[in-house]
């Protein structure tokens, strides 16, 4: 990382120019990725990444240049580009910066890159051993262990100079069922904003049983039916619809271009009463947690929904210049190669009042989705598609039996208002969320909700 003399001269010389305000993001990641076939390692990745952004201002523009050269030539180079294309002038700015101290809410206890390799290597093979374990049907596994420690440094021409250490693990987990010639899988894959102390609780092995438990749900599914019908969808990864469908199109990426949904509906009704939705930025240790955002302000906790109005936008600092709002705290980005903008954190709805049985009375015939999978959103429409990993058909108020090939097709503004019941069993899964500033870690959650119409796609004439 850049020095603070060294900070302060390069922000002088960026304001050199029309800008109104200067940033420089430095980044140093160390990542390691190791996979392994049914318990025997096949491959083990591990990547250095380390570089600066720098982004100027003038009123809502913007221009942004990255390099992983940090000698003087290279950062002054760049700076002249900058201001070139900007506009260059001679104004005699000094800009002195102040380091900004806090208190690390997110502490990681087990450093990975103090950890042996076998002992990594051994968590992989645990997984797999108890995927097998669990039901001869299993006949290949894949497991995959994911670490990041990640450090960055934000300096600005308001003469603020903030660090932050984030730091992730993961593992991922796929079992192979087969059985009378057909082979299904299924997966999980958990993980937090901590060190390798994450696996003294979630266990290896519970990750690789949750595998197979999928798995073989879906060797014994029938074809799912089609058509429009009430669909339940269960807590935790459950929540990517509201992430996708809705979250999106309330970030101010696309608000401030009127390319959203929910434009111009700040305090109006965009849900049913039952339901409130949040992205948290602080929650200690989770997937999608950081001390700081990528502009240097302090993470927060922002209602975007309560009890179905629309209270806030996710907004980052040159999206709110161009809405005439303050910043939400939402700006985060992949790395220093990506100019940074609003993105969500841990977004979920909040839980509701219903249990979990209630979800299921009168519904004559239905799908309840208990794991969801990817899809695809238009913010603008909030038209969307999903995949169902794990379902269940519905009939007569019952479970009753397993599904395969199910996928639910709807608009994100329309389920809001059809949610009418929402369940207290709030948990929140991981991912990985792509947009303009690259992939990010988030959580999505929720409680079990029912929604009480949803086209769903199938593959059975029934």
């Amino acid at each position: 990382m850049l020095e603070k003399k060294q900070l302060e001269h390069y922000l002088s010389e960026c304001m050199r120019s029309e800008a109104d305000f200067a940033e420089i993001y430095e980044e140093l990641e160390h990542s390691e990725t190791i996979r392994a076939l049914s318990g025997k390692v096949e491959d083990i990745n591990q990547v250095i990444t380390s570089g600066l952004g720098i982004r100027l201002y003038k009123d809502v523009q913007s221009v942004y240049a990255y390099t992983n050269d940090d000698s003087e030539e290279s950062i002054m180079a760049l700076i002249r580009d900058l201001r070139d294309t900007l506009g260059a002038c001679e104004k005699d700015v000094s800009v002195h910066l102040e380091r900004v101290t806090y208190e690390n809410r997110h502490p990681a206890e087990i450093d990975f890159e103090s950890v042996p390799m076998a002992e990594k290597t051994d968590l992989l093979k645990r997984s797999c051993d108890a995927a097998f374990e669990a039901d001869p049907r299993i006949i290949k596994v894949q497991a995959t262990l994911l670490n990041v420690k990640q450090e960055v440094q934000i300096s600005n021409s308001d003469g603020k100079m903030i660090s932050d250490t984030r730091v992730r693990t993961r593992m991922m987990t796929e079992a192979f069922a087969s059985e009378n010639g057909k082979m299904v899988s299924g997966g999980d894959r958990p993980g937090a904003g901590m060190g390798l102390e994450f696996f003294c609780t979630s266990t290896p092995e519970a990750c690789g049983k949750e595998a197979t438990r999928i798995a073989l749900v879906n060797l014994s599914a029938k074809d799912c039916p089609s058509g429009k019908m009430p669909v339940i969808i269960d807590n935790a990864f459950g929540g990517v619809i509201f992430h996708e469908a809705c979250g999106h199109a309330l970030e101010a990426t696309s608000v401030s271009k009127n390319a959203s949904v929910f434009c111009g509906k700040l305090g109006q009704k965009i849900a049913a009463d039952c339901v409130s939705a949040v992205d948290d930025g602080t929650i200690p240790n989770a997937w999608g947690s950081q001390n700081i955002d990528d502009e240097g302000n302090f993470q927060k906790r922002r209602v975007l929904i309560e009890n179905g109005v629309l209270k806030s936008y996710l907004i980052d600092t040159l999206n709110g210049r161009r809405m005439g709002m303050e910043s939400t705290s939402s700006s985060r980005r992949q790395s220093y190669q990506f100019e940074p903008t609003s993105r969500m954190t841990n977004t979920f709805i909040l839980p509701g009042n219903s249990s979990f049985e209630e979800l299921f009375e009168g519904v004559e015939r239905g799908l309840y989705a208990k794991k969801m999978g990817g899809g695809s959103v238009n913010p603008q429409t909030g038209e969307f598609n999903f995949a169902v990993n794990e379902g269940y058909l519905i009939e007569n108020g019952k479970i009753a039996y397993p599904v395969r090939g199910a996928s639910l097709i709807g608009n994100g503004a329309e389920i809001l208002r059809n949610i009418d019941r929402v369940c207290s069993n709030l948990e929140r899964g991981q991912g990985m969320c792509g947009s303009l500033s690259g992939s990010i870690p988030t959580d999505v959650g929720q409680p079990a909700i029912r929604v009480t119409s949803i086209t769903v796609g199938g593959t059975s004439n029934e």
